[in-house]
């Protein structure tokens, strides 16, 4: 399951409607050895399509070494379908390199509402999960908030 804050879905769904008709895509960091998403990284989709993304490959060079300073890990990969149901396709699939993210799809063909799916991508295989959307991460997994600041 993906337990996620509301601001970070609000970014992401914002990130999609800034770039619609095109694709959006981006990450979300959080602590190595969690999997709480909290730093939202939009980036560019280097292919500007509406049907496709791709990161450009200098700037997703960037984010891995500024998550590597932090000590941070990509929880969350997401990206929009602006046209098709927000479910990953063949090229999504091939493209998803990080066995422990949660790919998230924010489904943007409907100017008034939106659709997001979360799954995992495991050596080719989907699996959808449920999202769970939280206003804070206070009590959310394990009753307890071990987040530094409360927050």
């Amino acid at each position: 399951m993906l337990v996620i804050r509301r601001d970070l879905v609000e970014a992401m769904v914002a990130h999609a409607r800034r770039d619609h008709p095109d694709e959006a895509c981006g990450q979300i960091a959080g602590p190595e050895g969690s999997d709480r998403p909290e730093r939202f990284v939009p980036m560019l989709n280097a292919e500007r399509s509406p049907t496709f993304y791709r990161f450009d490959a200098t700037e997703q060079l960037k984010v891995h070494r500024e998550m590597e300073r932090n000590d941070e890990v990509p929880v969350v990969v997401y990206h929009s379908h602006t046209a098709t149901e927000p479910y990953p396709s063949r090229t999504d699939i091939s493209y998803a390199q990080e066995p422990d993210a949660h790919y998230v799809l924010i489904g943007t063909s409907d100017p008034e509402e939106h659709e997001l799916r979360s799954y995992r991508i495991v050596d080719g295989v989907v699996t959808e999960e449920p999202v769970q959307v939280v206003e804070s991460y206070m009590f959310a997994h394990t009753g307890v908030d071990d987040t530094p600041d409360g927050s």
